[in-house]
Order: structure tokens, then sequence, then C-alpha cells
């Protein structure tokens, strides 16, 4: 993180061109409007929505579709084609976009002609507008998976989300500009991004591009330089480069924040009667430290909000990741929970000292996003400062065995503690973690390994550690004595031969989840 020394001037590169015409454009002259609109007062957006569009539910809003054959940059041999979504439903505001050739920035502009309305009514009010005043927000799509095959690969689309798939993915997590004041004792406000500049790439390069951020405290100049996934990398990256200026001071403000969707899996799976075995988006946060330490906190989702504050100065990585990768792990032909990205997080340069924050929403059904994770920074943000945060995201299956020696955390599971046939204390909660991969995959049998596991909420009993044979895993299994009503954090990890062989799991019980 860098404290922004951007001279305030005004400048006429950046705007929309009243007349549509192409206008100079360049990111430190982007940068330095954005700090210009930061030293007034937010202006709330001034737009109504036509009723014909702000009627429209889920399935009437899918009515509406982007003819293919009307996509920007289609006679371009440039490797991507833009698309956009129309406004209505939960989409109401504009954003204006804008291409970026050989420096100068021009309009691109929408017409009911570059959509196909499935309902006569929404098609005959969308014709009598004539040119859009802005769309919802757009796509790319690439050829992603095979030559030829127009595939989705990233979109903007609400506030400030955004979402991108690596090779052989689907939809899955989302990420977000910025957070401010998510779960706390003051309303969240959501930024949203209102410009988007994309920039003509030249041959089959990286796609770039730059979008405003704009809320009543903080507007905002964002670049993003997007690199897809390839026969040779099957993951997409995106380099954000996020520069922010505050109109007011902010309580906190959340840094790359991610957003998911974890219903339930092996350890909260008995509080949902569904044939299928887990339902989620992302089943844990990794976090890597400083020091190297890796550590993975499996979510939960219990009938109470869920906070977790993990200490941090200048992590390595964070990110909120999709471990299991076979269909039976789900069983789901549908929505084939499988193939839903990871999403990891690389900062660039001294972040300093901060929490890496989890948010664990209750939530019932699978369409609510219940997860956030972002990083927060330890110095208060007030107003008239101006940050700059550097960062990478990586989006794909970022297989955990393909880059560490550590073992790493395959399951967790949890259940009624004690011993199977008799019945037991309904105080006593049992935690089960399989730990996969790593030197333990070819530990020597007979050498020592010893288990280090901290509780904090309860006490431990029982620990047991032995090998399943079935499928080469190690099972730690451990009790712990719990009064009912206090939340339990636990912590464990195993080490042999005076080092650490696995990855560190976290994990929060909290009681009202087996109530």
């Amino acid at each position: 993180m860098a404290l922004l020394t951007t001279t305030s001037h005004t400048s006429a590169a950046l705007a929309q061109d009243e007349n549509g015409k192409a206008s100079p454009f360049d990111f430190e002259s982007f940068s330095a409007r954005m700090q210009d609109l930061a030293a007034v007062p937010h202006a709330p957006l001034e737009f109504r929505l036509p009723s014909a569009f702000a009627g429209l539910d889920y399935d009437s809003y899918r009515l509406i579709q982007y003819r293919a054959e009307q996509s920007k940059w289609l006679a371009e041999d440039n490797g991507y084609r833009i698309q956009a979504f129309h406004m209505g439903w939960l989409y109401p505001e504009p954003i204006k976009l804008f291409e970026i050739e050989e420096g100068q920035a021009s309009p691109i502009e929408f017409t009911a002609g570059d959509f196909e309305y499935h309902d006569s009514e929404v098609k005959q009010a969308a014709a009598a507008l004539g040119e859009f005043s802005g769309v919802a927000g757009f796509r790319v799509n690439h050829p992603l998976n095979r030559a030829g095959a127009w595939d989705e690969l990233v979109s903007f689309l609400g506030a400030s989300y955004f979402r991108a798939l690596g090779r052989d993915n689907i939809y899955g997590l989302s990420a977000r500009g910025l957070v401010l004041n998510s779960w706390v004792d003051v309303p969240e406000e959501f930024p949203r991004f209102s410009e988007f500049y994309l920039e003509k790439p030249m041959g089959d390069g990286p796609l770039t591009i730059y979008a405003a951020l704009e809320s009543p405290s903080v507007t905002g100049a964002y670049r993003f330089v997007i690199t897809p996934a390839s026969d040779t990398v099957q993951e997409t990256t995106m380099d954000v480069t996020a520069r922010l200026f505050f109109r007011s001071d902010v309580q906190e403000i959340g840094v790359a924040p991610l957003t998911s969707m974890f219903l339930f899996a092996e350890a909260n799976r008995t509080s949902f009667d569904d044939y299928r075995p887990q339902v989620h988006d992302s089943n844990g946060l990794l976090v890597e430290r400083e020091n190297g330490e890796v550590m993975w906190r499996a979510l939960n989702n219990s009938a109470d909000l869920g906070n977790s504050y993990l200490w941090e100065n200048n992590p390595r990585a964070f990110g909120l990741y999709q471990r299991g990768r076979n269909f039976e792990t789900y069983q789901d032909a549908g929505a084939h929970y499988e193939r839903r990205p990871s999403l990891r997080v690389e900062p660039v340069g001294s972040w300093g000292q901060g929490t890496v924050r989890l948010i664990e929403i209750p939530a019932k059904l699978e369409a609510d996003d219940n997860i956030v994770a972002f990083f927060v920074p330890s110095e208060p943000v007030l107003a008239g400062q101006s940050r700059e945060y550097a960062y990478r995201l990586i989006w794909g299956n970022l297989d955990p065995w393909s880059n560490s020696n550590l073992a790493y955390v395959a399951e967790t599971r949890a259940g009624q503690g004690g011993v199977s046939g008799v019945e037991n204390a309904a105080s006593l909660r049992k935690f089960v973690v399989d730990f996969v991969g790593g030197e333990l995959a070819d530990w020597p049998a007979g050498m020592q390994i010893d288990v280090v596991a901290t509780v904090s909420g309860g006490v431990a009993q029982h620990t047991a550690l032995s090998r399943v044979d079935a499928n080469g895993a190690w099972r730690l299994v451990f009790d712990v004595e719990s009064d009912g009503t206090t939340p339990l954090e636990l912590r464990a990890y195993l080490v042999g031969d005076g080092r650490q062989l696995t990855e560190t799991w976290l994990y929060q019980w909290r009681p009202a989840n087996e109530a």
C-alpha cells in the first residue's frame, strides 16, 4: 500500500465528450480526475429506469439476451469481443463504456438492436428509447477453452462486482472493487463502477480495462490487466491497481474483497435435508503469511453471523478456494460445483499490518452469497487521504498439491463427540480433519508425527491420528468438551522431523449451528 501524491488538477482527458468525439486518455490523468472528484460532495445519480425495465424479475430479465452478431470488436482480430448487460431487475443504474485506441477514448454506444427481446412489451419499450443512456454492465468473450469458441472470460455487473474464469471453469465466486463498513455498527456503503475504458489490445496481448469508482465516501481509479488462461497456463490472472481518494472518514475499508457462497459440507450437512453431499462455491479461506505459514480456515454456515479476524503483516496471499474437483463430491449434474474457480489474491508491494477478515452470513439457500473475505489495513482511513493498492488476482482450479510440500486440508467433518455404540454426553463435539499430499504422502512407517492442536472456548479430549488406508489421507480426530453456548476456535497442524508438515487448519464452530 502506498500513499498517493498525485497533483490534483482538472483534466480534459477523461470524461465522456458531450459530442461523442474521442478524447485523450491515460491512467495518470484518469487518476487525477477521480482525485478532483473526491474534493467535491458526492452527487447522487439522477436517473429513472423506464417502468418496463424496472418491473422485471429474474425470469423476465433472462429473456433479454445480447445478440452475438452485435458484439463490439467483432471485426477486430484481437481475441476479445464485448457484449453488454441490459438494465433492469437488480441493475437499475447505467454505466458508460468507452474504447481506447492509440491513446484516444471514444464512447461505445448501444441500442435496442443489440439485444434480443423475448417479451414483446419490453421490446417495444426498448425500441422507443432509441440510443441507450447506458447499460448495466458488460462481459468479455475470448477463446478460453478451445480455438473458435467464444467463451465468457470476465464480466462486470452490479455495484463494483466482477467475475472471471480459468480454463474449464464455470462462474462461482465474485470479486469487488472495494468494501466499506461491511457488517459493522454503521450502514454498509456500496461503491459502484460508473465508467469503464477498454483498451484495444495489440495482437494477442492482455486486455486492459480502467474503471471509475464512486460512492459518497470515496472515489477511485482502477486498472485491470487481464491475461486469459491458455493451453499452457490454466489460470486467468488480473493485475489490479486501485487508487483511492477519500471524501470522508471510513470506519473500515476492505481491500481486494471476495464474495462467495457456502451452504453446507461434511461439517454441517446434517442441518440441510438435501440429497447432495456438499453445496458451495468455496469451502475455505487460505492465507499465506509473511513467514511462509499456510493457514486453511474451513468455512461454516450457522444460524448466527460469524466473524474471524486473522492478524497479518504483509501477507503473501489470501483467497477463497474450492477444494474437491470430483463430481462425486457434490452430485449436482446441473450446478457442477466441482468446476467453480478458486480465487487467490497476491498483494504487490508492502500492505503493512492489518487483518484478513472473514464474514460468514447465515444462509438457507444456495442463491445467497454469504461469504465475504478482504484485507483490512490497521491504519485508519481519514477524509482527504489517498491510498494505492496493487495486487494480482488468480482465477482457476488452483490445485493445492501443485505448489507446496505441505500436506493440505482435504476435508473437515464434525458431529457428535464420543465413541460409537453408546450414548455420549451432548457437550462433546467431534472434529475430523483429513490431510493429504506433501511429504506425508510418502512418510516412512514408524517415523514420529506429532499433533499440535489448540482450542479456545472448550477443552480438547481424545486426540488421535492415523493413516487411512483407503485413500492415503492422514486423519486427525479429536473431541472437544463445550458448554454449548460458547463458540469454539480450533487450530491444528502436524509436525515431524522438526518441521511443520501440513497447513494450519482453523475452524470456528458456533453452537447455534447444531441447535
